[in-house]
């Protein structure tokens, strides 16, 4: 006689402690009190378990979403499009720790002001700093002539 070793069935619509433990586990960074990111837990409409990671207040928009059903791991992005599957939940939360932001939106404005500013200025700045190097060329040989 043979033994055929069939796959449990899980509870569909409940995360067992185990699977949030990976999932939080890996969303760590993304999860920190400075972030004002948020997670929680809800079901598709069959029924099927899903993990959202909220993004801060007010607004909470969902920015990264796993889904289990039957067997298979789906990790979506905020806007539902597939980035990644797989039986095994540990290679999931290597993906989803990856496609989370680790930059903040606050980081990325002062980048983005520090690269205006430095723009504007230069824009500003270099005609003159041209004009003067001319004017210095044009008035160099009568300079000298009182040295």
């Amino acid at each position: 006689m043979s033994v055929v070793a069939f796959e449990r069935a899980q509870e569909t619509g409940m995360w067992s402690e185990r699977e949030l433990d990976t999932i939080v586990a890996a969303l760590r960074a993304a999860l920190a009190p400075s972030t004002g990111r948020e997670w929680e837990t809800g079901t598709t409409e069959t029924g099927d378990a899903q993990f959202y990671l909220l993004g801060p207040r007010p607004d909470q928009a969902c920015e990264l979403c796993v889904s289990r059903i039957g067997a298979r791991y789906i990790l979506e992005d905020g806007a539902g499009r597939l980035l990644f599957e797989h039986r095994n939940l540990d290679i999931i939360a290597l993906h989803a720790r990856a496609a989370v932001p680790s930059t903040s939106w606050l980081m990325v404005r002062l980048i983005a002001l520090w690269c205006a500013i430095r723009n504007a200025a230069h824009e500003k700045l270099e005609p003159m700093i041209a004009e003067s190097e001319e004017l210095l060329i044009q008035f160099a040989p009568q300079l000298a002539a009182f040295a």
